[in-house]
């Protein structure tokens, strides 16, 4: 009993995987060459918290008399305040790094000496230029560029006032070319464009779905990567990063995962990037569906034909595929008397925004041999009252697919990354017939954008 259980359950399985493998015919259609693009903003503030993370408060002491030839000074130099980037107009950043400096010196001979100390500000300046270079690897090259004092510091013994700014000049403009040294190493390491097209680039190894009614899934390839030239402004650096790529659209089954890469080929310098996105998707169209437009349209209506001598009703109609043409079988009463079997191939006509019937052919079956000699005229009239009335229009297919489109198109698939995307034109290029429906082949225009949401 168990083991014929189990032979009903396998075959009813089969059953139902065959019914499902039938609604949702599977379709590869044709590799269509597109391009999207990543804006890329990368926030000064980021970079700013990156270098100020590096650095700590106390940047620099000396704690020794004796060093530098018995100079009698020591120092310690803090960072105040956070150090602050911004964009410079040359593709450069211009960086400030507040500082508060205590400093004491001895003041004597004969080893005896009398010390004092003081405590000021100043602010040391760099000037940083950057450079993407192919391989993706960042060139930066970090100069000093000043001190501005915002209080000179002056050992103060009373009558005696000694300014000491050379001495701490010279230990400051030390540490600042060891500063520069630092910056350049932290920049080089953190900005690393080439993961974040890594990121884009695996983010599509996955086949997403543009529309679960009729289960058509959109792949994308990528094939190469550009890179337009860095841009500067006051809070951010921006590029755009673009991918070539392949889109197919597989219709039924999930195409299986692309495998992820680890590393990407050199990229192109271009000066600008096109954002124009092409895709195919489908729509399916029922035979019941399709059924219940020619009903609408020629159900119970009159037809008169040789000058009105003669007129025909249509008592009953319907749709499907017959030897790869799409069949509209005609029953009429009147003087004709019979089923009229009109079959043709379907195409999209653009001006009606419809799917209409094209190299037409008849074949009328009845019993009444005299109704055969009216076969011509009645032939003429029934096969252009198809073809100029008979059409399935496809705006509610087109708005369908584009809000479906442009739903996938806007997630943030992962965090930090959001795909944003509009479908701005969507034709219908091909017409195709199952045993189940009329598939529609969608061509898609659209722009598509990664946004990147910080480093």
């Amino acid at each position: 009993m168990k083991k014929s259980f189990s032979i009903i359950f396998l075959v009813f399985s089969i059953l139902s995987f065959a019914q499902t493998a039938e609604i949702f015919p599977t379709y590869t259609f044709p590799k269509i060459k597109s391009s999207i693009t990543m804006p890329v903003k990368i926030p000064l503030s980021e970079i700013s918290s990156m270098v100020n993370s590096s650095v700590k408060d106390l940047i620099y002491e000396d704690n020794s008399y004796d060093d530098n030839n018995n100079d009698q000074f020591k120092v310690k130099v803090w960072k105040t305040k956070d150090i602050r980037i911004v964009g410079g107009t040359n593709n450069n950043l211009l960086i400030a790094v507040p500082l508060k400096i205590w400093a004491e010196k001895g003041i004597g001979t004969l080893g005896v000496y009398t010390y004092q100390n003081t405590t000021f500000e100043t602010v040391m300046f760099f000037n940083t230029q950057l450079t993407a270079n192919n391989n993706w690897t960042i060139s930066t090259k970090t100069t000093a560029n000043g001190f501005q004092w915002v209080t000179k510091p002056v050992l103060d013994y009373g009558r005696i006032k000694i300014p000491i700014t050379s001495l701490v000049e010279n230990s400051l403009k030390e540490q600042q070319t060891k500063f520069c040294s630092t910056i350049d190493e932290q920049m080089t390491t953190q900005l690393n464009f080439q993961q974040l097209a890594i990121t884009a680039w695996n983010l599509f190894s996955e086949p997403f779905e543009i529309s679960q009614d009729y289960k058509t899934w959109l792949k994308i390839t990528p094939l190469s990567v550009n890179l337009t030239p860095l841009k500067f402004y006051g809070n951010e650096i921006q590029t755009n990063i673009g991918l070539d790529v392949y889109s197919e659209t597989f219709t039924g089954l999930k195409p299986e995962n692309s495998p992820n890469v680890g590393a990407i080929a050199n990229f192109n310098f271009v000066p600008r990037l096109q954002n124009h996105f092409n895709l195919n998707t489908t729509a399916n169209i029922p035979y019941d569906e399709a059924t219940k437009i020619a009903e609408q349209t020629f159900l119970n209506k009159k037809y008169d034909f040789r000058e009105g001598k003669s007129s025909i009703t249509i008592t009953g109609i319907k749709v499907y595929e017959s030897d790869e043409r799409l069949m509209i079988e005609a029953e009429t009463t009147g003087t004709v008397n019979g089923t009229s079997f009109i079959s043709g191939i379907p195409i999209y006509n653009e001006v009606k925004h419809k799917i209409v019937l094209s190299d037409t052919k008849f074949k009328l079956k009845t019993s009444n041999i005299f109704q055969k000699t009216l076969t011509f005229l009645f032939q003429k009239k029934i096969t252009k009252m198809i073809e100029d009335e008979y059409g399935i229009p496809t705006s509610d297919l087109e708005l369908s697919s584009k809000s479906s489109i442009e739903e996938a198109f806007n997630k943030e698939y992962y965090k930090g990354l959001k795909i944003s995307g509009k479908v701005f034109k969507l034709k219908p290029t091909q017409i195709l017939l199952t045993p189940n429906g009329i598939t529609a082949v969608i061509l898609t225009e659209a722009t598509l954008q990664l946004k990147v949401q910080g480093m």
